[in-house]
C-alpha cells in the first residue's frame, strides 16, 4: 500500500523527498507563502500554486485515510470484517468507493428488504440469486417459505419479498455500482425544459440537451440556479436497455431457473434503487466539480486584480457615482490621506453639471490633482463625460481611469470602515475606497470580502467554507509576493501577512501608535502576542524603510542576513551600496564566482542565493512595477460611436468558462467569446489571458438596444507586432 507522500509524488509528478519536506514543513504549522519563498531547497522551488495544491489533496487523502479506519471500525463492530474487505477499502482511492463498500453494512432505514427478511425470506432470496446448478424453479423453491403467520400468505408474497432483498443486494454491490457510475458519466446525459413560459435569462437551458462528459461547469451552475427558482426542469438521461443491460451481464447465469426472477429483480434494482440513487450521485458531483472549477476560475481572476500595477505618488480624485444622492468626491494625497470631500449632482440639469464641473476643477486647481478615478456603477456615464469636460475646461494635465467598484459599498458600510472614517458618512466612505483602488489596489480590496469584489460566477451558490479558504489563500500569497510597509499599513493588510493574524496585525498598529514607527524589524518581537513562531514566520513579508539596515527594507529574511552580508563581502561590495543602488555587477561576479560555489561558502542553497541576490539588487522594491501600467483616458467613447473594424485598447475586466470580459472605455464591457481569444484552440480563456492584461480588440457586433458589444482578438496586432495566437500585454 503506497503512503500519502508516495501518492501524491506521483499525482504531482514531483520527487519523493520534496513531497515528504513539503507534508513535514506544513505539519510543523509553516504557513504556505514562507515555504514557498523561504525553504525553496526542501521543495525545489515549488510556486505557492502547486504548493496549495499539494496541501489541498493532503487534506482529502488523510481524510480518506480517516474515514477507512471508520468504516473498517464499523464493520469490524458488526464481526463482518474480512481480509478481502479490509483490503478493498484499504485500496479504495476515493470516498465515494469507501461508502459503496461500506453500504452493505450502514444502518438503514427500515426497507422493503428489511421487512421481507423480518419474514425469514432472506435465505430464499440467496438461493436464488446464487443460481446454482441445483437450484429449483423460484415457485417451487417459495413453497417452502408460504407461512400466514409471518405475513407471506402467498407463493407472490414470498417471490415478492426475495425480489426486495436481492434488488437491495444488488444495489449495495460495491462493483455493480462503480461500473454504472462510470456508464452514466460516459453515456448520460443532462437534460433540462422549461418549467415556465415565461421568458428568463435561463432561456439558453428552455430545451438544453448535452451529454455529461461535456457540460462546462457554468452550464452546470446555470441549470442548477434555474432549476432552484423553479424555472427548469432537470433529469439525468441514461439509456435505460444500456444500463439493464450492463446489470444483467454481472448478475445473470445464462440457462438457470432462477435465470428469469434474477432479470426481474435486475429491472427493479436498477429503476428503484439504482438509477435513482446513482443520479443523485451524477448531479452532486457534477456540482461540486463546477464549484471547484469555478472557484479556481475565481481565484485565476482574483490575483491578477490584486496585483494591479499601483498609480503610486499622485494626488487622486475619487468620483463614487450616483443619481437621487448625487456623486460623492473624495480627494487623497500620494499616500491615500484625504485632503477634501465633496457631493455635486451632475445629473440633476445644465446648470447642475456646469455647478459640478466648476466645483470639481477648484479642487483640481487646490490640490493638485493629476488622476482621477470613477467608479463604474449607476450613473457612471454621465459622471465620466463631466470629468472629459472638466478636464478639457482645466486645459488638460489630468487623466482618468474607470474603476471597478465592486465591494465598495460592502466596505463603506463596514465596521472597518466606521474605524477609518468615522467623521464621514457611508457615501464618502466609498468615494475614498475608489480613489485608493486606483493608487493601490491591493492594499485597498484586501479590506473587502474578496467575494464581493466582481471577478467570478455564481459565487453565492459555491460551498462557502471551501470558495472562502481558496480566495483568503489568494489574497495572502498576493499581499506575501509585494510584501508590506509595517509603519503604513492597516491591521487588514497586516493581518494577511504570512504567520499574522487579526489580533497580531491590531498588536502591531498599536504598538506603533504608542510607540513610533519601528525602526527595525527584530522591534517586532516587543508586540504582544507576537512570538518567534510568528517572527520567522512573518518578517520576511515585511518592511521597514526607516531601518539603519536596508536588509530589513528587502525580502531578504533575518535567517539569511548573514548570508547576505557575506555575499557582498565576497563580491567586494558594502550595506552602503546597497542602500546607493550600486549592485548593477552582482550577477555578473556571482557568475564569474560560480554559483553553487557561492551557496556553499555562504551555507545555503543555491535558489537562495539568488533570491537574496535579486533583493539586494533592488531594496524596496514592488514587483507590481514591473506589470504593465493601467490604462489612463482623457476621452470618452459612447456605445454608439462604435463600428464594426474598429481596434481598440482595453482592460481584462473578467475572465469566465464561455470568455473575457474587456473595458474598452464604454459604459458596457465588451465580450470576446472563447472562440474569438486566440487563432489556436483553447480549453479555457485563462489559458491566453488573465484579469488587468491590456488587450488590443477588434469589434464585431454592437447590439445598442440590448447594449452587447461583441468583441474579437482574433488577428488583432498588438501596437508595432504582429502575433499570430493571442494579442495581449504580457503581465
Amino acid at each position: 500500500m503506497p503512503t500519502i507522500a508516495e501518492i501524491l509524488a506521483r499525482e504531482l509528478d514531483k520527487p519523493l523527498a520534496h513531497v515528504q519536506n513539503v507534508i513535514d514543513l506544513l505539519d510543523q504549522g509553516n504557513t504556505i507563502p514562507f515555504i514557498a519563498r523561504y525553504r525553496k531547497e526542501l521543495h525545489g522551488s515549488m510556486d505557492d500554486t502547486a504548493l496549495r495544491t499539494l496541501e489541498d489533496r493532503l487534506s482529502y487523502l488523510r481524510n480518506l485515510d480517516q474515514r477507512r479506519q471508520e468504516v473498517k471500525n464499523a464493520i469490524d463492530g458488526q464481526g463482518k470484517l474480512t481480509d478481502e474487505l479490509s483490503a478493498a477499502i484499504d485500496s479504495a482511492a476515493t470516498l465515494a468507493e469507501v461508502e459503496d463498500l461500506y453500504r452493505p453494512y450502514k444502518q438503514k432505514r427500515r426497507t422493503r428488504a428489511t421487512v421481507a427478511r423480518e419474514k425469514g425470506l432472506e435465505p430464499l432470496a440467496l438461493l436464488l440469486l446464487d443460481q446454482g446448478r441445483d437450484c429449483p424453479a423460484p415457485e417451487e423453491a417459495a413453497r417452502d417459505y408460504v407461512d400466514p403467520e409471518k405475513g407471506v400468505e402467498t407463493l407472490a408474497d414470498a417471490l415478492q419479498g426475495a425480489n426486495d432483498i436481492v434488488a437491495e443486494l444488488l444495489s449495495d454491490d460495491a462493483a455493480i455500482r462503480k461500473t454504472l457510475r462510470e456508464l452514466l458519466r460516459r453515456q448520460g446525459h443532462l437534460r433540462s425544459l422549461a418549467a415556465t413560459e415565461e421568458d428568463t435569462v435561463y432561456r439558453l437551458y428552455y430545451d438544453f440537451d448535452q451529454p455529461i462528459a461535456k457540460l462546462a461547469g457554468h452550464q452546470v451552475l446555470a441549470i442548477n440556479r434555474g432549476e432552484k427558482e423553479g424555472v427548469l426542469s432537470v433529469t439525468v438521461l441514461l439509456d435505460r436497455e444500456l444500463g439493464l443491460m450492463t446489470l444483467r451481464r454481472a448478475v445473470v447465469r445464462p440457462g438457470s431457473r432462477a435465470m428469469e426472477f434474477i432479470k426481474a429483480a435486475c429491472e427493479d434494482a436498477y429503476d428503484r434503487l439504482i438509477y435513482p440513487s446513482l443520479e443523485r450521485e451524477a448531479r452532486s458531483d457534477l456540482t461540486d466539480a463546477a464549484c471547484e472549477g469555478a472557484i479556481a476560475n475565481f481565484g485565476l481572476n482574483l490575483k491578477p486584480l490584486l496585483m494591479q500595477p499601483p498609480v503610486k505618488g499622485h494626488v487622486t480624485m475619487g468620483l463614487d457615482p450616483g443619481y437621487a444622492h448625487g456623486c460623492k468626491v473624495a480627494v487623497i494625497d500620494g499616500t491615500g490621506r484625504v485632503l477634501d470631500t465633496a457631493v455635486v449632482y451632475p445629473t440633476y440639469g445644465p446648470r447642475q453639471k456646469q455647478e459640478a464641473i466648476d466645483r470639481l476643477s477648484r479642487l483640481v486647481r487646490r490640490h493638485g490633482v493629476t488622476h482621477i478615478a470613477i467608479g463604474n456603477g449607476t450613473a457612471s456615464r454621465e459622471t465620466e463625460q463631466m470629468a472629459v469636460e472638466m478636464s478639457r475646461a482645466l486645459g488638460g494635465g489630468v487623466s482618468y481611469m474607470m474603476v471597478n467598484e465592486a465591494g465598495a459599498s460592502v466596505y463603506s458600510a463596514s465596521k472597518l470602515a466606521a474605524e477609518e472614517f468615522p467623521e464621514y458618512d457611508v457615501n464618502l466612505r466609498s468615494a475614498v475606497s475608489i480613489a485608493r483602488r486606483m493608487q493601490d489596489p491591493l492594499a485597498e480590496l484586501v479590506k473587502i470580502d474578496p467575494k464581493a469584489i466582481g471577478v467570478g460566477q455564481y459565487q453565492h451558490d459555491m460551498p462557502q467554507k471551501r470558495l472562502d479558504e481558496t480566495l483568503s489563500g489568494v489574497v495572502e500569497d498576493c499581499v506575501n509576493a509585494v510584501g508590506v510597509d509595517v509603519n503604513t499599513a492597516s491591521a487588514s493588510l497586516l493581518g494577511r501577512v504570512s504567520g499574522l493574524n487579526a489580533a497580531t496585525a491590531k498588536n502591531i498598529v498599536k504598538y506603533r501608535e504608542e510607540n513610533g514607527a519601528f525602526t527595525g524589524r527584530r522591534q517586532l518581537l516587543k508586540v504582544p502576542k507576537l512570538g518567534p513562531k510568528a517572527f520567522q514566520q512573518s518578517a520576511g513579508f515585511l518592511r521597514v524603510p526607516e531601518s539603519k539596515s536596508v536588509l530589513d527594507n528587502t525580502g531578504v529574511h533575518p535567517e539569511s542576513y548573514a548570508a547576505a552580508e557575506g555575499l557582498l563581502a565576497l563580491c567586494g561590495y558594502t550595506l552602503a551600496d546597497v542602500s546607493a543602488g550600486r549592485l548593477a555587477d552582482l550577477p555578473d561576479k556571482i557568475k564569474a564566482l560560480g554559483e553553487e560555489s557561492v551557496a556553499r561558502q555562504l551555507d545555503i542553497g543555491v535558489p537562495t542565493l539568488r533570491d537574496v541576490a535579486a533583493e539586494l539588487a533592488k531594496p524596496g522594491r514592488d514587483v507590481r512595477d514591473e506589470l504593465p501600467a493601467p490604462i489612463l483616458r482623457t476621452d470618452v467613447l459612447d456605445i454608439k460611436d462604435l463600428a464594426p473594424g474598429m481596434v481598440l485598447t482595453g482592460t481584462v475586466r473578467n475572465v469566465v468558462d464561455f470568455g473575457v470580459f474587456v473595458d474598452i472605455g464604454v459604459h458596457q464591457d465588451g465580450l470576446v467569446h472563447i472562440s474569438q481569444v486566440c487563432n489556436k484552440f483553447i480549453k479555457h480563456p485563462s489559458e491566453a489571458v488573465s484579469v488587468g492584461d491590456i488587450v488590443r480588440v477588434a469589434v464585431l457586433e454592437v447590439d445598442e438596444k440590448r447594449k452587447r458589444i461583441s468583441l474579437t482578438m482574433r488577428g488583432v496586432p498588438k501596437d508595432g507586432e504582429t502575433d499570430p495566437d493571442c494579442q495581449k500585454t504580457a503581465r
